[in-house]
């Protein structure tokens, strides 16, 4: 199995292989390409940009891992991550960094949030620039995202800078919780057993313990780089992915692995070549706002830290400025009708489409009393008992 990925040579093969073997013990794709369709515009951009960034140059997927202590995962220290590279760069490293406060970090999940964040700040800025009240985006899955926009009265009023600086302000906070909600929806479809490649489902690493937050890191980490005006995005998403995993107290590889293996037939176990996850976690902020990690209990080098949870992106921007927003996810996959069936039985109305801020607490608790059915969970831990 692959264990690091270096180089425009290693990179395609690596892709190729996975695609003709579909193997999925330790490396996975973490996520999906966003870009713009119908709207992807051609020709130059507008004049209000973030520094570093094109809103019509998407992000790629990125390969990533399972925090296992199992064959072909790699235990990065959080001193050689390399510098973040916006659509992966052959310097940067991706693996699994344990932090005390923490837990694990994806390191691939993060540079994917960090990546559909900066993006999808920049094609919000880019349509705001233009006045659009409407666009859509969409994931590699055939989902398409539908934001209505709706400006304040007197926003054409306002002298050009002013209206830049909001933008720019209600930019990062909806990129951010654009991204977020993609990421999340990603883990919801593949519960319901979405295949990007149809001989394989995904479903053994929906919700897996650390994708989540490892997710949400990423968004956090963007958004401090789209504000640092004063240098690219990638520099700035270097500095802050460095200050983060100080500040959760990120520990080296080697002794990320030891701690790491404490949990064999725990959080994971295997079976033959692959990698069977126990430990999962439903947590994505419908509680109070924050997504709690998972930590590794009586770990000796972490003494006994506090546990950081993460905010989820917040629209409190959008409303001090006097706009509003709406955000519908068509679906659009064969997993649809037994994601509309869960919201129909929560509700008691039928729906085509979904309301993530209305939607996604009851399709959790579809999932999460599934989860228990299966006895992936007990009942005890289900987020909304917590």
């Amino acid at each position: 199995m692959v264990r690091n990925l270096h180089g425009i040579l290693v990179y395609p093969l690596f892709v190729v292989l996975l695609f003709v073997l579909g193997c999925r013990q330790t490396v996975r794709l973490a996520g999906s390409v966003v870009h713009q369709n119908p709207l992807r515009r051609v020709g130059p951009s507008g004049n209000w940009t973030f520094n570093g960034l094109d809103a019509r140059i998407p992000p790629t997927f990125r390969p990533g891992s399972y925090a296992s202590a199992t064959a072909g995962v790699t235990f990065l220290d959080p001193s050689d991550l390399g510098p973040h590279r916006y659509r992966f760069g052959a310097s940067e490293r991706s693996g699994i960094v344990y932090t005390c406060r923490a837990g694990h970090i994806d390191i691939a999940h993060v540079r994917k949030g960090i990546d559909w964040t900066g993006h999808l700040a920049a094609v919000v800025l880019d349509h705001m620039e233009a006045g659009r009240t409407t666009f859509q985006f969409k994931q590699i899955e055939p989902c398409r995202y539908r934001v209505e926009l709706t400006y304040p009265d007197e926003w054409n009023d306002l002298d050009g800078r002013r209206r830049e600086r909001i933008a720019r302000e209600i930019a990062c906070d909806l990129g951010a919780y654009l991204a977020w909600t993609g990421l999340t929806w990603h883990e919801i479809l593949t519960w319901f057993g979405y295949r990007p490649r149809p001989w394989q489902s995904e479903f053994p690493s929906a919700f897996s313990w650390e994708d989540s937050y490892s997710n949400l890191l990423g968004a956090h980490v963007a958004v401090a780089a789209l504000r640092d005006e004063s240098r690219p995005f990638e520099e700035g998403a270097t500095d802050s992915l460095d200050r983060w995993l100080v500040e959760l107290g990120a520990q080296p590889g080697e002794t990320a692995g030891e701690i790491t293996a404490m949990m064999r037939g725990q959080w994971f176990s295997t079976q033959g070549l692959f990698t069977v996850i126990h430990e999962r976690n439903f947590d994505i902020g419908l509680s109070g706002g924050y997504v709690r990690p998972r930590l590794v209990p009586d770990v000796a080098v972490c003494g006994s830290p506090a546990p950081w949870p993460l905010a989820v992106p917040r629209l409190d921007s959008l409303a001090r400025h006097g706009f509003s927003m709406r955000l519908e996810i068509v679906p659009r996959v064969w997993e649809q009708r037994r994601i509309l069936a869960a919201v129909s039985s929560e509700s008691g109305e039928a729906t085509r489409t979904l309301d993530p801020a209305i939607h996604f607490a009851m399709i959790m608790d579809h999932i999460e009393q599934d989860a228990v059915a299966r006895g992936i969970l007990c009942p005890d831990r289900r987020v909304s008992a917590q």
